[in-house]
């Protein structure tokens, strides 16, 4: 999605490569090199749980982009490949996590949601020193910080990524230009290749029609849109609608409430 944007350097991104294990078994000090987004594509032997504080943060795998506004969070599980990007105005508060210390993290990457407790927890973990007390009241907060990431709920933020060069070629023209209306029809003839075979490898590959795909896709490009203040008739048109009710009604199927709702509710 557009309006990326990355603030490591080389150097930093060679410094985190380094880090072999953690300090302790949750690190995520507010002033740390983790809360950085890092847009090469890396991996590391920890789960991190990249969180947004403020703006939207991106995450993306080989197979996926992971969209995460405020008051959500993006599960990342040791040893996946992955790059975080920021939009504009983004803070980002990262957790990293020794894979023995919590078992939900799971084996993929996922958008799960804070709640207001979580939150204040992530906000509180970060202004301990980097090698805490275990065994005093900052062992004992990040017991509690363990529980409630352990049971978060899982939001679906998340646009699978077709593996086909010829869906990947689709796909990221849509990404570049959400509002894009051609048909599957126009790009088959483009790519001199039947509609019925990328109609059923859309599917296929990604869980989701092309149409379904399409719309996923304009509303996770609607998010970060909407959390810097843009119109909402501005951010519709920009999505390929021809009218803001039309966009409204799209948007409260996918998250079930209204772009003011939602973004109030952040708030």
């Amino acid at each position: 999605m557009k309006h990326r944007q990355t603030d490591i350097r080389f150097d930093e991104l060679r410094e985190l490569s380094a880090l072999r294990s953690l300090p302790r078994q949750v690190y995520g000090h507010v002033h740390g090199l983790p809360n950085r987004a890092i847009g090469q594509r890396h991996r590391h032997p920890w789960t991190q749980l990249s969180y947004a504080a403020r703006g939207v943060i991106e995450v993306v795998t080989d197979n996926a982009r992971h969209m995460a506004p405020p008051l959500h969070a993006v599960w990342i599980p040791a040893g996946v490949p992955h790059a975080v990007h920021r939009h504009e105005g983004t803070e980002i508060r990262s957790l990293y996590i020794a894979p023995e210390a919590l078992d939900a993290a799971g084996e993929a990457c996922r958008v799960v949601e804070v709640t207001p407790l979580l939150r204040e927890l992530i906000r509180s973990f970060g202004e301990y020193p980097v090698e805490y007390d275990e065994e005093g009241s900052p062992g004992r907060l990040v017991g509690v910080l363990l529980d409630q990431l352990g049971g978060a709920a899982e939001a679906d933020l998340a646009l699978p990524w077709p593996g086909d060069a010829r869906l990947r070629k689709i796909c990221r023209a849509l990404e570049a230009h959400p509002g894009d209306e051609r048909r599957l029809a126009d790009h088959a003839q483009r790519l001199g290749v039947s509609e019925k075979t990328l109609s059923r490898l859309f599917l296929q590959q990604t869980g989701l029609t092309f149409r379904g795909w399409r719309q996923r896709l304009r509303m996770l490009a609607a998010l970060p849109m909407l959390e810097r203040g843009d119109r909402v008739t501005d951010v519709a048109v920009a999505c390929g609608y021809d009218s803001m009710p039309a966009f409204i009604a799209a948007f409260r199927l996918f998250t079930g409430v209204t772009p003011g709702e939602f973004f109030r509710r952040q708030a």
